[in-house]
This record gives C-alpha cells, structure tokens and sequence, in this order.
C-alpha cells in the first residue's frame, strides 16, 4: 500500500511566534486524532530547527520548501542538504512552480537538488505541472513527462524510491480554482504510466503522488478518494491548523 501523505507548505508566511503557535495547535490537535496519513509540515527555512523540536514529541514530519544545488562554499544565502539533515529535515520540496517562475529553476537544477538531497537521506517531494496555456495547447502531458525525465530518470530504481512526485496544475495554484477530481487522477494515473514505462510496475505502484492545487477543508475528500491520488501537497489552507488537520482526515 502506497503511504499517504498531506505536506502543509507554508511558503513565505508567519513569524517566528505565529509559525511557533501554528506548529503547537496542529501537534497538540493531532494527539486527539487517529490520521491514517503522514503529515509533513514545511516552515520557513528559519522554522525548520523549532519544528524538528516540536516532531520529536508529535507525530508529523518536517520538510525544508527548498536547497541548494551545492554542496556548500561562496553561496550567500543558500541553505544545503547538509545543513537541512543537521536540523532533522525529513522531507524537501524541490521545483514547485512558484520556483521555476521566479528563481528560474530548470529542471537540470532541479536533478542537482535532488541528487544532494540523496546524499544526506533527505525525502525530495519533487512537484510537476503544467501552465494554463499548455493545458490549452493540449501539451501538459508532454511538458509533465518532460519535468519528470530531465530531473527523475538519472536515479537508479532504489534511489527513486525515495522520491515523492506531487501534481500541481499552475493554473490552480492560489486561484481558487481547482482541478476536477477526473482531471487530478487523469494526470496522476499518466505520471504513474510515466513510472512504470521506466522502473517497472512494483515502482509505479509504490510511488506516492499528491495533488497540489487549490487543496482545501471542503474538497480534499473528493480529491483523495481518487485511486492515484495519495494525498496533498497544500499551500494556504496549512496556515489554519482546523483546516489542515481536516483535510489531513480525509482518508
């Protein structure tokens, strides 16, 4: 059975107070619930050491929301692999389109990111998606695939099984707009295929992939009753512990 997984990314949000009480409402909360899922909570880079603190005693996981290509030197600013598992990091999110828009990432960085995130037994939730004019152009399965092979298909099988995909239409990302449920498992059972035609069958089936586009409190049970959706990667609605706990319950 593929783990199921909702990954909270909080992206630029909360102060140090803030993010420390939202981190103690959803780890107090979460002594009260019987999930049958994982949950990831992925702070600001400045966060990470307090919730590593906070995981020890609670149940959740914590993820970076990026690394460095490098494995270290002259590179102000940037926060490597080592530096993350130095502080308990369990998960890190790599190409989330909010990345590849403003920072420029490609998807040969991306391969970079991930090849570092290995070497220090880091889970890389590596997200894939498409724009809204290549949806329109009917090329979103070739850009999809394309994300995939150029920062996936150099790692062996047992190394790719420490890869986590997550689908997320740009479309649907902070627009409120949100895939159909069909148009989230079309996606996904065509990443799965993707898996398959290259590790094989146990590998495809093996591989956990979550959606990640405009997830919220009133439609994640639809989404993740889907067959190849294992879960959400969720963007504002994880800065409400109700609401992300609710839809980390929807399995």
């Amino acid at each position: 059975m593929r783990t199921q997984i909702v990954a909270g990314n909080w992206k630029m949000n909360k102060n140090f107070a803030e993010a420390e009480e939202l981190i103690g409402a959803i780890a107090s909360e979460m002594e009260d619930k019987q999930l049958k899922c994982e949950v990831v909570l992925c702070p600001p880079a400045l966060y990470l050491e307090m919730a590593s603190d906070y995981a020890d005693e609670s149940d959740f996981f914590v993820g970076a929301q990026n690394v460095s290509e490098h494995d270290e030197g002259a590179y102000t600013g940037e926060v490597s692999a080592a530096m993350l598992n130095s502080v308990d990091v369990d998960f890190c999110i790599v190409g989330h389109s909010e990345r590849r828009k403003y920072f420029h990432e490609d998807n040969y960085m991306l391969a970079n990111k991930v090849n570092r995130l290995l070497d220090h037994e880091i889970i890389t939730i590596y997200c894939c998606g498409e724009v809204l004019e290549e949806r329109e152009k009917n090329i979103h399965f070739d850009i999809v695939e394309q994300q995939i092979k150029e920062s996936l298909f150099h790692l062996s099988e047992d190394e790719f099984s420490n890869i986590v995909l997550a689908y997320e239409p740009v479309w649907a990302i902070g627009t409120g707009v949100t895939a159909t449920p069909a148009q989230a498992q079309e996606m996904h059972a065509f990443i799965r295929k993707v898996i398959k035609n290259k590790y094989g069958e146990e590998a495809a089936e093996s591989t956990t992939i979550l959606y990640g586009g405009s997830c919220n409190a009133a439609n994640a049970k639809e989404l993740f009753s889907q067959a190849d959706v294992d879960g959400g990667l969720i963007g504002g609605a994880s800065l409400k512990a109700e609401d992300f706990l609710t839809i980390a319950n929807s399995f």
